[in-house]
């Protein structure tokens, strides 16, 4: 069986450049863990196809996204995946219900959205428009509404950073309780290294333009410096 996704890329920006690698055999959450400027966001664009590297392959179980030898690259709204930014960026104008159902088709939006909004804990929400939910809740709001589309992978980059603590405890709560729960392959940027280890099945962790190591959170991390 091939593995959930499986990458090794290399990325450029001018005079810059970056070679990452990292395997999920399964479902599970994906670390992308180091510190500012080391190509975390760059490579989860890479997945998401919003930036293509000059070379390497990377693969979805039995799908191929992108392979520089084989110039295949498919179009990032063909990938079948979630893309979740640092900041929720919810249409202000729909409510909680309308952003989730937002690129839904039309004949199975309203089931999906209230099975959705019921599985993860939000169906008190759904009436409430993104002006009167709080920081945390409106990051719900995001990822539901990437996870409607019923998405391959689900790419969250430092979503919970501009979080107070309590905030981001919170959603850290409810995401091992009800996204990890779908079995979803997810890729999560984070640079802190408390996130990663309460949220990671498995880590890559980045610095000098490469990974260096990856594995299991807390045995990548006891030796990190």
């Amino acid at each position: 069986m091939s593995p959930a996704l499986r990458f090794h890329v290399t990325l450029r920006v001018g005079a810059r450049e970056w070679r990452h690698q990292a395997t999920m055999d399964g479902p599970g959450t994906l670390v992308l863990f180091g510190p500012s400027g080391v190509g975390k966001t760059l490579t989860l664009r890479a997945i998401a196809g919003l930036t293509s590297p000059v070379a390497g392959m990377i693969r979805c179980g039995e799908r191929t996204l992108f392979d520089a030898a084989a110039r295949v690259d498919v179009p990032p709204q063909d990938r079948g995946v979630g893309y979740v930014p640092q900041h929720a960026a919810l249409f202000p104008y729909l409510t909680v219900r309308g952003n989730v159902g937002f690129g839904v088709a039309r004949h199975e939006r309203a089931a999906r959205v209230a099975a959705l909004l019921d599985e993860l804990g939000m169906s008190g929400l759904a009436d409430r428009w993104p002006a009167a939910l709080s920081g945390g809740e409106r990051q719900r709001v995001a990822v539901a509404r990437a996870l409607a589309r019923q998405p391959t992978l689900l790419l969250l980059d430092e979503p919970f950073s501009a979080l107070d603590r309590a905030a981001r405890l919170d959603l850290r709560a409810w995401f091992r309780s009800h996204v990890r729960a779908q079995r979803h392959v997810v890729v999560l940027v984070t640079h802190d290294r408390e996130e990663a280890m309460a949220l990671g099945d498995h880590l890559a962790l980045l610095d000098d333009g490469r990974t260096i190591a990856e594995g299991r959170p807390a045995d990548v991390l006891a030796t990190a410096s």
